[in-house]
């Protein structure tokens, strides 16, 4: 089942250029009368221009054509506003081939919005599921609009003229160009669909009550004393002024209709206020009312989606944006935000105060922010795309509990990251995570290990805390990038240099000795009994012109990327602590280097202390708060430095074979299941995935005539026991190894017969595969994340050491090395242990097909490969199980609501 059988049930939304929404449905027969008028109202010339001719005959036909029974090959979807259709799309194979005749109608004074294309993204998006692999439409040459429309998908377009006719043959294979043409069009659409929400021109609070404690008139305080400066209302109607804020009885008396509205009202009555709201005009809403029941939610999203409303919450703390133009805090936080460069979204209103307070004192300031909840509709993704393009931020820090499409997010960063830092929190890094990660299968795989995937191929900087995203904020947005991870310590205190040094090792950092030159040059500037190490020990007795002379000179190596200053206070200090901290910053003003600061008596986590002009120093109370900041900004420089990657082409690829096979078994298994091992070998085999020789036999003469057929030049095979659901064979020890002769053979197919009666179906004999590494490799079907591919160490060994890396398909040429490397047993397949390395090449092959199966076919749940025989001379599946399922093909870039 693809998205769009869905969608002839379940109707979607999505946004049009102009930020309003439209609902994308299949016609139905109710919709003939709407569909006529449709074209009836047209103009006579856009009818000519759209059926070649004025007659109203072709549209009365064009109507009853779309509202018609289905039939095989014809695919019809239409676009409703507020109930009223305001465009059809609709593509006809003619029942044969995989190309189709395109024909799109928008209704007169709806051009420019979006709606023919919106509309041609959602039926190529069905073609594709359907097969359709081009759509052909003809037009006349005048008809500029919709040669434009065509042009401008992103898509390949032929155009072939006739006289005053022109025939367009449109490729719908779906590349970069044009995922990321549509990623345009959807940037410019949400942005516009946020203007309502974060820069409205009137805002009113509906519930604002006249007991102070109340959350409506908090946020009604806030929004007055913060100088917002547009229109302010309340809807209140016991009251005809509140706070000194005009109040009205109800929203439809307000004296003008408000773009936002902040709805703190008790969870019964929020979809009618919702609907209230919708039906004045209303353009967006902030719900800060919890409690809402499964009902009360599905009411509240569907008046937001009738009437086209974007929504924050419900459950929220609010939204802000600090423009001094604007002044905007519709929130019940307590204070005014300072105004700044960072954004802020969070899920918890709890961990957004946190935020905000850290930001403000910090100096940084907030930009704009959000506070999503319970998130039915404003995410992240629409945030970070808000801060992408309003021209003041420079830092995104996220908190986001749930991802409701991870890969059109992912998307989304990697292309925001490049512009700016987006940190965020990685929450669930616990013990118990850690260990559900060590389990062999893929089906094992964490939640926690699918973000991780995420945040690390999208650049974002994954944090372990609140603490330490704001730490690493203060990094980033005061200090240059570091070109590598080398940092130099100086202290003035032996211990605490210790203590830094260890800090920042285990941080991933690395701590180079100086040279000799270097080390002669410091010595030179510091006290006498000073070490030129690492850490340099300046000596308690050092002064402000010495310390200040060190940390330049080791600025200006070559050898050294940053900088940290570990200092305390002491008695016999030849300048006080004052001077000391005025020595780094007056050299940290003066390079393109980061310098930190790390001071143990310091009263707060993180400050930052002014170096000159618009620059100022990190100063941390603990070296390791320093040291994991510094590694997320050598992080951060490291990826921007790398290409984007892109994914290989392969050949020997039979997806169409593939689909068959899947298909065939979940016509015989529609609950899905693990695939037998002919069936395994089989989907594999489409793949080019290199197998062990094998062969299947359900009796004893069987087994003993497969030995001899495979046996290699020492004669030893295997026989692997088989029967429905069976997994871990080592584990119910159906496994005889290092079988030599017939006679072995007989016993050991007569063993599993016995100790399997009632189980066995047959067994997988195999010849005895060489020495080399055993490795795992797998992927698990994520709902929501989509296909994420594992790789470690495999065999008995892979449950105890958990030594495994993910990564989300598709895999790029950049994320198989990765993949490869990351692991802690990374460095024996480089030959560490003298063996020389293995085929790296193969095994990149190898998860690049893996990889491309995943994303292929959704229906597959899971995939272990274990083991994965790596040698230098080739690397091969010994054991595959693979598990479907009957799910639907999903498309993860078609712009739609949630």
């Amino acid at each position: 089942m693809t998205d769009h059988d869905t969608l002839t049930r379940t109707p979607v939304h999505a946004l049009l250029a102009d930020g309003t929404t439209a609902c994308i449905r299949a016609p139905e027969a109710r919709d003939r009368e709407q569909l006529r008028g449709l074209y009836e109202e047209m103009s006579p010339e856009n009818l000519r221009l759209r059926f070649f001719s004025a007659s109203t005959r072709s549209a009365q036909d064009a109507a009853d054509r779309a509202c018609a029974a289905p039939h095989p090959g014809y695919r019809a979807l239409l676009a409703e506003r507020q109930g009223q259709v305001i465009g059809l799309a609709e593509y006809d194979t003619g029942g044969t081939g995989d190309k189709a005749d395109m024909s799109i109608a928008v209704a007169d004074g709806l051009h420019h919005r979006g709606v023919g294309t919106l509309l041609v993204e959602h039926l190529i998006s069905a073609a594709r599921a359907d097969g359709v692999t081009a759509f052909t439409a003809d037009a006349l040459s005048e008809n500029h609009e919709v040669l434009g429309l065509f042009t401008d998908l992103g898509l390949r377009v032929t155009r072939r003229f006739d006289g005053p006719e022109v025939r367009c043959t449109i490729a719908l294979e779906q590349d970069d160009t044009y995922l990321s043409a549509v990623e345009a069009r959807g940037r410019a659409a949400d942005v516009a669909s946020l203007r309502p929400l974060l820069r409205p021109e009137a805002v009113a609070v509906v519930g604002a009550g006249r007991k102070p404690g109340s959350v409506g008139r908090a946020v009604l305080h806030q929004l007055r004393t913060s100088g917002f400066t547009r229109r302010l209302f309340a809807v209140n109607p016991a009251v005809t002024s509140l706070l000194g804020v005009p109040s009205y009885p109800s929203v439809a008396a307000l004296p003008r209709t408000p773009d936002l509205a902040v709805l703190a009202v008790p969870a019964p009555s929020v979809a009618a206020t919702a609907e209230e709201c919708g039906r004045a005009g209303v353009r967006a809403l902030v719900v800060v009312t919890a409690g809402l029941d499964a009902e009360q939610a599905r009411a509240l999203l569907a008046a937001c989606r009738t009437h086209g409303m974007r929504l924050a919450g419900p459950n929220c703390l609010g939204v802000a944006n600090t423009d001094p133009e604007l002044r905007l805090n519709a929130t019940f936080a307590a204070g005014h935000t300072r105004p700044g460069t960072a954004g802020v979204a969070v899920q918890s209103g709890g961990v957004g105060i946190a935020l905000l307070e850290g930001l403000s004192r910090l100096g940084i300031g907030v930009s704009s922010f959000a506070s999503l909840g319970d998130k039915y509709d404003v995410s992240g993704n629409d945030m970070l795309q808000w801060w992408e393009s309003d021209g003041r931020t420079d830092l995104a820090l996220l908190h986001l509990e749930s991802f409701g499409n991870p890969r059109a997010f992912s998307r989304t960063a990697r292309r925001v990251t490049r512009r700016l830092p987006v940190l965020t929190v990685d929450a669930g890094r616990t013990d118990a995570g850690r260990r559900a990660a060590a389990a062999h299968t893929a089906a094992g795989a964490p939640r926690t290990m699918t973000r991780a995937a995420l945040f690390t191929q999208a650049g974002i900087t994954a944090t372990r805390s609140c603490g330490e995203l704001t730490g690493t904020a203060a990094l980033l947005h005061s200090q240059p990038l570091p070109a590598g991870a080398r940092v130099a310590v100086v202290t003035n205190a032996v211990g605490v240099g210790v203590l830094a040094a260890d800090a920042c090792a285990e941080a991933g950092l690395t701590l180079p000795p100086p040279t000799p030159d270097l080390a002669d040059e410091l010595l030179s500037v510091l006290p006498e009994g000073a070490t030129a190490g690492n850490p340099v020990t300046t000596t308690a007795a050092v002064t402000e012109d010495r310390l200040r002379a060190c940390v330049d000179r080791l600025l200006r190596s070559g050898g050294t990327d940053a900088v940290l200053v570990a200092l305390v206070p002491t008695a016999v200090a030849a300048a006080t602590g004052e001077d000391l901290v005025r020595a780094v910053t007056d050299a940290a003003g003066q390079r393109t280097k980061p310098v930190l600061a790390v001071r143990l008596e310091q009263a707060v986590p993180v400050e930052l202390l002014p170096a000159g002009a618009d620059t100022a120093v990190p100063s941390y109370a603990e070296p390791q708060a320093a040291a994991r900041a510094l590694a997320h900004a050598a992080d951060r420089a490291a990826w921007l430095a790398r290409p984007a990657g892109t994914v290989p082409a392969l050949d020997e690829i039979d997806t169409a074979r593939a689909r068959t096979v899947v298909d065939t078994y979940l016509d015989t298994h529609p609950e899905g299941g693990l695939l037998d091992p002919r069936v395994c070998a089989e989907l594999l085999g489409c793949y080019g995935i290199p197998q062990l020789p094998w062969a299947w036999a359900e009796t004893e003469d069987d087994a003993v005539l497969a030995a001899d057929r495979l046996r290699g030049a020492d004669g030893r095979v295997v026989l692997k026991g088989h029967w429905p659901g069976l997994v871990h064979k080592g584990a119910q020890h159906a496994v005889h190894l290092d079988l030599r002769g017939d006679a072995q053979v007989r016993a050991a197919f007569r063993d599993l017969e016995t100790r399997f009666a009632g189980l066995l179906t047959g067994v997988v004999v195999q010849p005895l595969a060489r020495r080399g590494i055993e490795l795992f490799a797998g992927v698990a079907q994520d709902e929501v994340f989509g296909p994420l591919v594992l790789f470690g160490l495999g065999g008995t060994a892979a449950d105890v050491l958990a030594d495994q890396a993910a990564r989300l398909a598709p895999l790029t040429d950049l994320d198989v090395h990765d993949l490869i490397t990351a692991p802690r047993c990374a460095p024996l397949l480089f030959g560490a242990e003298g063996g020389g390395p293995v085929d790296l090449q193969g095994l990149e092959e190898l998860l690049l097909r893996l990889s491309r199966m995943a994303a292929d076919l959704p229906q597959l749940a899971e995939a272990d490969f274990n083991p994965v025989l790596a040698t230098p001379g080739g690397v091969t599946v010994l054991d595959a199980h693979v598990r479907l399922l009957p799910r639907r093909a999903q498309d993860p870039y078609l712009r739609r609501l949630r």
